[in-house]
């Protein structure tokens, strides 16, 4: 008896040590091969076209709920800042393509941003480039004179690149308080689904479950806010967004997402959780 039990833990043992050795050589492969390939305009334009086709899939097979939508077609022929949170973002660009808004959308600099800007291209949304930590006063810029010339709404992730989570950052603010267009909250929810191992738990929905979306009231910023009266409108946003994020996630009785947890400190809690 003792004989079996030393050799099932020699074997277990073994095992571990063959997974470390294969994850550590996995590592290498990807970082010599995969990520240069990834990196080829050509490539992204493949997967991002697989990616879109998945996402309508997993949209038509579900059921919908839509709450509110009539804001936004409101807004197919004059601009508005639709805000959301990085982790809901997946499901908002069909609804965004079937209201046919004609809208830009902020992406990061970075090569994951990148890949979300060739993805929403099949959703009929252009990017410019930037964030709160790389950029910010460019793309500020930018996008305010894009609003301006060619009277299009602006699509802003509000809590990243890499958040805090559920947390509003400044810029959304900013174009509405400069371009007069209001403040739009979005969000959706599902009622099967997974949440990924990340910062922003991005949710992705399973298949043949109910997709709720729900689109809030516009939000107008007056030209002359400034001080701690745009620091009040920013967390009464805020406030209205993480409420209206909680409440539909409370309905499928879904994980409870945490708020104010950078990128790099989920990977250390992560790492923690793991040992």
């Amino acid at each position: 008896m003792i004989g079996h039990n030393l050799l099932f833990l020699l074997f277990t043992v073994f095992i571990d040590n063959i997974y470390c050795i294969m994850k550590r050589v996995f590592k290498k492969i990807w970082k010599k091969f995969w990520r240069p390939i990834l990196r080829s305009p050509i490539i992204q334009w493949v997967l991002m076209g697989l990616v879109a086709l998945i996402i309508w899939f997993v949209f038509w097979t579900s059921k919908h709920r839509f709450i509110n939508t009539k804001s936004l077609k409101q807004y197919r022929n004059r601009p508005a800042v639709f805000v959301f949170f990085h982790g809901r973002c997946a499901m908002l660009s069909p609804v965004i393509k079937m209201a046919r808004i004609r809208a830009y959308c902020v992406a990061s600099r970075h090569k994951d941003g990148r890949m979300m800007a060739c993805l929403q291209r099949f959703f009929g949304l252009r990017a410019i480039y930037g964030s709160t930590s790389d950029g910010s006063v460019a793309v500020l810029r930018q996008g305010v004179r894009i609003m301006h010339e060619k009277n299009v709404s602006m699509c802003v992730p509000v809590d990243g690149p890499s958040g805090p989570s559920l947390h509003l950052q400044d810029g959304a603010l900013f174009f509405a308080r400069m371009t007069g267009a209001p403040i739009v909250p979005c969000c959706f929810s599902a009622s099967r689904a997974y949440f990924l191992k990340r910062w922003d738990r991005f949710l992705i929905p399973k298949l043949f479950g109910t997709i709720t979306c729900r689109i809030g009231k516009p939000i107008y910023i007056e030209p002359t806010l400034k001080g701690e009266a745009f620091e009040q409108k920013r967390q009464e946003i805020e406030n209205i967004m993480v409420k209206q994020l909680r409440e539909m996630d409370a309905e499928f009785d879904l994980f409870h997402v945490e708020q104010g947890i950078k990128s790099n400190e989920f990977k250390e809690l992560y790492r923690k959780n793991k040992d």
